[in-house]
């Protein structure tokens, strides 16, 4: 069974900077995409940024490029993603996502952990 656990939420003010992380078990990942997905109050989920377990391939948002960086440590199996020059607009839950290559839609998620940006 795949567990995702997020951690590294909070409030931080306008222009800084956190780093969540997703830590994942339950088997392995050498043929999973990892992803992050964030929900505003009243709004969508929406798709953050995404990489593969190999690391070789990299998504992100055009909303969050050259601000966030997904990365991963194969090592340890979690998912980081870093997030500078935060906007209060990032503001949301953001969740740990996986799912494999060959599956369109994103199987595993975690709880989510809560992101406060003030401006």
């Amino acid at each position: 069974q795949v567990q995702l656990g997020e951690s590294g939420g909070g409030l931080v003010q306008a222009g800084g900077s956190l780093r969540l992380s997703c830590a994942a078990s339950g088997r392995t990942f050498s043929s999973y995409y990892m992803g992050w997905f964030r929900q505003a109050p009243g709004k969508e989920r929406e798709f953050v940024a995404s990489i593969s377990w190999s690391g070789s391939s990299t998504y992100s948002a055009d909303s969050v490029k050259g601000r966030f960086t997904i990365s991963r440590d194969k090592a340890k199996n979690t998912v980081y993603l870093q997030m500078n020059s935060l906007k209060p607009e990032d503001t949301a839950d953001y969740y740990c996502a996986a799912r494999r290559i060959d599956v369109r839609e994103w199987t595993y998620w975690g709880q989510g952990t809560q992101v406060t940006v003030s401006s």
